[in-house]
């Protein structure tokens, strides 16, 4: 178990970069509970599709996922949080936006899910 969730987080931010649906749906839990900077929302299926086909998502850079702590709470249950600097592609930005992030993973059919995912972008020092 030790590293495997933040191997999936990894595969799931490899997906949002590359604006990649099913990889993204696959590892999904419907709805899913997202908490950020624009409150929390419950996300089904059909909305998150929109969101990918509309290109509501932002076309992120990953540069380093660290910090990381995991935690299986139950056999089929586990926990992780970690420190995430990421940049969006196409914006005048000049420093890389750091945030927390942490989710929650379930394990149905032998198959581990996000049920739920937080961000909370850290202030500027």
């Amino acid at each position: 178990m030790e590293g495997q969730i933040i191997e999936l987080e990894k595969k799931y931010w490899h997906g949002v970069e590359n604006n990649d649906y099913e990889t993204v749906r696959n590892l999904t839990s419907f709805p899913c509970i997202v908490a950020g900077k624009n409150g929390v929302q419950s996300i089904s299926e059909t909305e998150l599709k929109k969101m990918f086909d509309s290109g509501q998502t932002n076309k992120i850079k990953v540069l380093n996922i660290y910090d990381v702590k995991e935690k299986l709470i139950a056999e089929n249950t586990a926990v992780i949080g970690y420190r995430l600097d990421f940049e969006i592609v196409d914006q005048s930005q000049k420093e890389p936006i750091k945030c927390v992030c942490t989710s929650t993973w379930i394990k149905e059919n032998s198959k581990w899910l996000c049920l739920m995912h937080t961000e909370t972008e850290l202030e500027k020092n």
